[in-house]
């Protein structure tokens, strides 16, 4: 899909401005809406965000923070989270849930190719969902790469335009009609409209594999997620990436490192997951059972018309509630547990 036209203001290089006007406009369904686009699986990814950055990473930068739903994953004591992004609305919603003292992360208003931080002052940098606002990108991720330590980690979670398989056809039709079908819930249903269309601009991800190439970054790992509609890179700046990586492994921590979810825990998660997922699948076969065996046997049980309407009604909506339940367990099957 060809990118839109210029003349928008959102697609110019730099449009922090514009960037500003359209988040403080869709501020208070932002949260909402994401969640009803991403089936609810958006909080898991961003977990999963979290879980990429390395125990050791004593200063964070959420970049694009937006309401701050990402900062809680990356919170704990010792270490020190800065939320950024250019909208005073989306900041003042982070402010209302994270707002206090102790580790709380702190929060800035500022432009992402401008940012009030020393070179090399942070050891990791998250991106839920905004690099694809940044523009010129290798401008973005330069200014990244001077406020990143050597060796520092940048992890980016981005939504990607539709590439190849059976998913495909509908993801994008997904993204053509549903995204901007949701947006009219927003205050500024255009918002959503440009969703779309940076999303697409954004392309299936490969070209910003190029992108981080080019500006001298490391891939280390890339990871899809509800069959590629939704990807994650995790990459290093600098040549000493090798040498500065620190395994998260369970046991005593080394001095320098900060405490971190260990895996007994997240092996409970995997268990419960796993649970939840069998008796869902169970109670959706179980009900679509059920409800094929009365359709055949309504005719003859001694029931009121009206009780057999109520019957039928309960048994179809239990199955389309387990259905999608079950859906959406299995769609975060590889996900790490959410934060606490």
């Amino acid at each position: 899909m060809p990118a839109p036209p210029a003349s928008s203001g959102r697609f110019q290089p730099h449009a922090a401005r514009e960037m500003a006007s359209m988040f403080d406009d869709v501020s208070g369904r932002y949260d909402l809406i994401n969640r009803l686009m991403t089936l609810g699986q958006d909080g898991a990814w961003r977990a999963a965000m979290a879980h990429a950055v390395p125990s050791r990473a004593r200063v964070v930068l959420d970049l694009c923070t937006g309401s701050g739903v990402s900062l809680a994953g990356l919170t704990r004591p010792g270490r020190l989270v800065i939320g950024a992004d250019v909208s005073l609305r989306m900041l003042s919603a982070a402010a209302d849930r994270f707002g206090g003292p102790g580790w709380a992360p702190r929060l800035v208003c500022g432009d992402a190719f401008r940012l009030p931080l020393s070179p090399g002052s942070v050891d990791a940098v998250t991106i839920g969902f905004g690099m694809r606002n940044l523009r010129p990108r290798a401008t973005a991720l330069a200014e990244l790469s001077r406020v990143l330590a050597p060796g520092g980690t940048l992890v980016v979670l981005e939504a990607c335009a539709p590439g190849h398989g059976a998913f495909a056809p509908i993801h994008r039709l997904h993204l053509r009609y549903g995204v901007p079908l949701l947006g009219r819930l927003s205050a500024d249903p255009s918002a959503y409209v440009y969703l779309r269309d940076s999303i697409f601009e954004f392309g299936d991800g490969r070209e910003f594999d190029r992108d981080l190439a080019a500006a001298g970054y490391s891939i280390e790992r890339r990871q899809s997620f509800l069959f590629g509609a939704t990807q994650m890179w995790v990459a290093r700046t600098g040549e000493s990436a090798q040498s500065s990586l620190q395994p998260a492994r369970g046991g005593a921590l080394k001095r320098g490192e900060l405490p971190h979810p260990g895996r007994a825990a997240d092996g409970e998660w995997t268990l419960w997951s796993g649970v939840q997922l069998v008796v869902a699948w169970t109670l959706f076969a179980a009900l679509v059972i059920g409800l094929i065996r009365f359709a055949g046997a309504a005719k003859v049980l001694p029931l009121e018309p009206w009780q057999k309407w109520a019957l039928g009604i309960l048994l179809a909506l239990g199955a389309v509630f387990f259905g999608v339940r079950s859906l959406i367990l299995t769609l975060r099957r590889d996900t790490p547990r959410p934060p606490r």
